[in-house]
């Protein structure tokens, strides 16, 4: 691609159009790394119009990272509900503890400290480099692949390591010196804005005479992914169970899915729910109940799996003594971070004569 006072044609043109277009964001042009780095966290998986009233709530709940390394978990999760993906938000917090402790509360700039933080990949350590830091550093997310896959067209799945490889090298090749900062985030709205998944609006693309895919006539078929595997599809019970006034809900292990967070003890099962249910709980929690009414179905889909839950009333034979249990007020309940599995199970419970009569 032919290069213009040491810049690629195509650089300089995204370059020119990110001048007139650049979306106002609430990250951008904050004095803080801090604001970049959790923008970024958030932004993992995520779509910005889903982000931004959850950055500006974290921002004054959380406006350093010292206030961020003193919260509880607790507090952390509670803020966080219904972002999804909570790994994010326990590792932007053990993150937090380690800056405050190891660098004095301020965001270090080597790019080393940065890849060390947990939670921090390559794609995180380039865009709080050049965002933050103004370093030349180049990132790769998804709105970028897929620029950088049309364009060039890449015929590589951009999910495999040789394609990622590919693309890495591409993005790394057209960044300009002393502009990385401008250039990354060009690519990123770009590929929000213009050169979206489906049908993309070459016509108005300021690239749209460079893009190799869009000569061919093949920009729907880039980026080339590896096939989807079959989704799984999970069938659980879950009890509502209910004592003076309140009903038991169980903490998540710290690791792994929505680690950290509360739920309504639930299992997976393998028959009928209302035959397994009591077996469930007493492998999973060691507690007894008596099943009693079915209270309804909910439906959610993880990225990797789907679950259909029933839930059903039950009354306690026997609990064992466990910090991991904890009865809570119906009233209490927002204050307990869920995922959106239990939170649904929740609402379930505003309008249900059958568990208010159990109260």
């Amino acid at each position: 691609m032919r290069k213009v006072r040491g810049m690629s044609t195509f650089t300089r043109r995204l370059l020119a159009w990110y001048r007139r277009n650049a979306r106002a964001l609430p990250w951008r042009g904050h004095p803080d790394p801090y604001a970049v780095w959790v923008s970024e966290i958030m932004l993992q998986q995520t779509r910005v119009e889903a982000v931004i009233p959850y950055f500006d709530r974290w921002m004054q709940r959380f406006p350093t990272i010292k206030s961020l390394a003193e919260a509880s978990e607790h507090d952390v999760l509670s803020l966080w509900e219904g972002l999804g993906y909570y790994s994010r938000a326990r590792n932007l917090h053990k993150a937090a503890k380690i800056v405050a402790e190891q660098y004095a509360g301020q965001l270090p700039r080597d790019l080393d400290a940065l890849r060390r933080l947990p939670g921090i990949g390559r794609y995180t350590v380039g865009a709080i480099a050049s965002m933050a830091f103004d370093i030349d550093e180049p990132t790769l997310d998804g709105n970028i692949r897929r620029v950088f896959a049309r364009v060039f067209n890449i015929g590589l799945p951009a999910d495999s390591s040789s394609g990622e490889k590919a693309l890495w090298n591409l993005t790394s090749e057209q960044l300009p010196k002393g502009k990385a900062s401008d250039y990354n985030q060009a690519l990123m709205d770009l590929g929000a804005t213009i050169c979206i998944p489906k049908n993309p609006r070459c016509l108005i693309c300021p690239v749209m005479e460079l893009c190799e895919a869009r000569l061919k006539g093949i920009q729907d078929q880039r980026p080339v992914l590896k096939p989807k595997k079959k989704t799984p599809h999970y069938i659980l019970a879950a009890a509502v169970i209910a004592k003076n006034g309140r009903v038991l809900l169980a903490k998540r292990p710290s690791k792994g899915l929505l680690g950290g967070m509360w739920e309504f003890p639930n299992g997976r099962i393998e028959g009928s729910p209302a035959k397994e249910l009591s077996k469930s709980l007493r492998s999973g929690y060691q507690l007894k109940v008596r099943r009693g009414d079915a209270l309804g179905v909910v439906k959610h889909a993880y990225t990797h799996f789907k679950v259909t839950v029933n839930v059903f009333q039950c009354k306690l034979v026997y609990m064992p003594k466990n910090q991991n249990l904890k009865w809570v007020k119906l009233k209490n309940l927002e204050d307990f971070p869920m995922g959106k599995v239990d939170r649904q199970i929740a609402g379930l419970l505003q309008g249900q004569n059958s568990i208010l009569n159990l109260l």
